[in-house]
């Protein structure tokens, strides 16, 4: 059943995506916007055939196996009506704020999701531009689902349904969205999410549901250009000549030499791996928060 149900996901989402990102390219090739980029939509592809096949190598043995357990020693039992799958819904999303929050904001996880926003474009196909390696440990984040009765094959469904929200939140051409902006993570929160002004460095983490950042405190509103610069998407720094290797391993690589650096305490090198992406021993680089707060003295 489970399977069958991942079966209609994917005959529904393919012709949907497919219609969906031609239409912005001609939207783009129609108002003259420079959306897309042959090189940069190859990458977006590799990069998600990458994550596809990395999540299809561990996925039996994490669904069947890590999950399974905690499933048959759950701490509640739940009947299979709607209430279930509203829950489910609810907290399998609170969890992925939660992973999403920790990518942004320990450097160590930021490494593979890094990937996900070295596009310094915007559209549909950025959202298949995977965090490679994050199947490797996202299933930590749904430990406690299974463990709270819902079945793994249930987590894996809603996982793959909210995908397809999470893939259409990435184009410019969809702008506020009514009072949906106060429930939903919509195409405007999400283009501040890829931003890399200060002001718009680390928010608005959600996948489908923006009260998780209105609650914990990671919301940002995207503001018009007479109240604020102009998005600029993509790294704080970008690289310089981005290949198939460097989008995947050049923040591993930068890890490395810090931590292979002369005169650092035990604390200091773990600092490098663990606290917030841009963090250093001696403050010669900055972090999001010092950046924001930069900007606001110099406004």
């Amino acid at each position: 059943m489970d399977s069958i149900r991942e079966q209609w996901l994917i005959f529904i989402s393919t012709p949907f995506y497919t219609f969906i990102i031609l239409l912005e390219i001609l939207l783009s090739h129609f108002f003259h916007k420079k959306v897309y980029t042959l090189k940069d939509t190859l990458t977006n592809v590799y990069l998600m055939l990458l994550n596809g096949g990395i999540d299809l190598l561990v996925r039996f043995f994490v669904y069947f196996f890590i999950l399974h357990f905690f499933f048959t020693h759950s701490i509640f039992h739940w009947a299979h009506n709607w209430v279930y799958w509203i829950i489910l819904i609810v907290f399998e999303d609170f969890m992925y704020y939660w992973l999403h929050r920790f990518d942004h904001e320990i450097r160590f996880f930021w490494a593979a999701h890094v990937t996900h926003h070295s596009s310094q474009t915007m559209n549909f196909t950025v959202g298949f531009r995977s965090s490679v390696f994050q199947p490797l440990y996202r299933f930590i984040y749904f430990i406690p689902i299974a463990w709270a009765g819902f079945a793994p094959l249930d987590i894996a469904f809603i996982y793959s349904a909210t995908q397809i929200w999470g893939i259409i939140v990435h184009t410019e051409y969809i702008k506020k969205m009514g009072w949906l902006e106060y429930i939903l993570v919509t195409p405007s929160h999400h283009r501040v999410h890829h931003a890399s002004n200060p002001k718009y460095l680390d928010k608005n983490m959600g996948m489908f549901l923006i009260v998780w950042d209105k609650l914990f405190g990671t919301f940002q509103e995207e503001l018009d250009e007479k109240t604020y610069e102009p998005i600029k998407y993509g790294l704080t720094k970008n690289l310089e000549q981005p290949n198939a290797v460097s989008i995947i391993f050049h923040e591993w690589k930068a890890i490395i030499q810090d931590v292979l650096r002369k005169d650092l305490t035990t604390k200091q090198r773990l600092g490098y791996l663990f606290k917030a992406p841009g963090w250093s021993h001696d403050g010669s680089r900055l972090t999001s928060e010092q950046m924001r707060k930069i900007e606001q003295n110099n406004s």
